[in-house]
């Protein structure tokens, strides 16, 4: 069963996110997770076998300029996770196509995501669904406090 998340589903979510994004701390991700749940311009769903919550997705709309794109607002998929025992079943399409049904009810024409460069299976996953590769970057920073 696929569903939209509400707030009582705020710790399913943050139990699933931390498998996606382990290095966050949990009481952290949590707190962004409800602050995203209660936004208009976010949604989550939920894939359950039976009872069991296997999966999530979660968009949100971006009205900054998002790589590769011409429109805004844009829907953007800001994460995907099937646990590994449940993949290659179909939940990610099902996740994949509420996120963008969502999107095009939010008066989006355009889709979006990205991944970090050295994740091969997560660009196997966004070639596979039709994406295409606006972009590839790296980012720098410098600590500037110590400078004379």
């Amino acid at each position: 069963m696929l569903r939209k998340a509400i707030i009582s589903d705020l710790n399913t979510i943050t139990q699933l996110a931390i498998l996606l994004w382990p290095d966050n701390e949990f009481d952290d991700l949590r707190q962004e997770m409800k602050e995203l749940i209660l936004d208009k311009e976010a949604v989550f769903f939920l894939y359950f076998d039976n009872d069991i919550p296997v999966g999530f997705a979660q968009c949100q709309l971006r009205h900054d300029y998002v790589e590769g794109t011409d429109s805004s607002p844009v829907g953007y998929l800001e994460g995907v996770f099937v646990m590994e025992n449940y993949r290659n079943k179909g939940i990610a399409t099902q996740l994949l196509q509420h996120c963008e049904l969502w999107s095009k009810e939010n008066a989006c024409t355009e889709f979006a995501s990205d991944c970090e460069i050295s994740n091969a299976e997560s660009y196997v996953f966004h070639m596979k669904f039709g994406f295409q590769e606006a972009n590839r970057i790296i980012c720098f920073k410098k600590d500037i406090t110590l400078q004379s």
